[in-house]
């Protein structure tokens, strides 16, 4: 199973930005979805995670300026992000764990990462 992350880019303290992830393959079930980001000289971090009942959590850092949404006929996942703050520069990564057709055997995967650049 293969996610593809897009809508990184540079912005401006106080601007938004919306990141997508696709996921495609051979996928009976995708169970939760999530956003990490990792800032240099940083660990990754949970940005925000979703259910596939739509349960939601927020690192406290973002809370009440992010939001995780995902539509389950497309395999997306998004992430709409207000209010950027420099601190919030890193690169984000998409997540998906669930289960493959056929085999029904279970996977976990991460996008390839996209640079999101706040500037002050």
């Amino acid at each position: 199973v293969q996610l593809q992350a897009s809508g990184g880019g540079l912005v401006q303290a106080g601007g938004s930005l919306r990141l997508s992830c696709a996921a495609s393959g051979s996928i009976f079930r995708i169970d939760n979805m999530g956003w990490y980001r990792q800032a240099p000289g940083k660990q990754r971090e949970l940005v925000a995670a979703i259910t596939s009942g739509g349960s939601t959590n927020y690192a406290d850092s973002v809370k009440g300026r992010f939001t995780i949404s995902r539509d389950n006929a497309k395999n997306t996942v998004y992430l709409q992000m207000n209010s950027l703050r420099p601190e919030d520069t890193a690169v984000y990564y998409c997540n998906a764990d669930g289960r493959r057709t056929w085999t029904y055997s279970p996977f976990a995967s991460w996008g390839q990462g996209t640079q999101v650049t706040v500037s002050s």
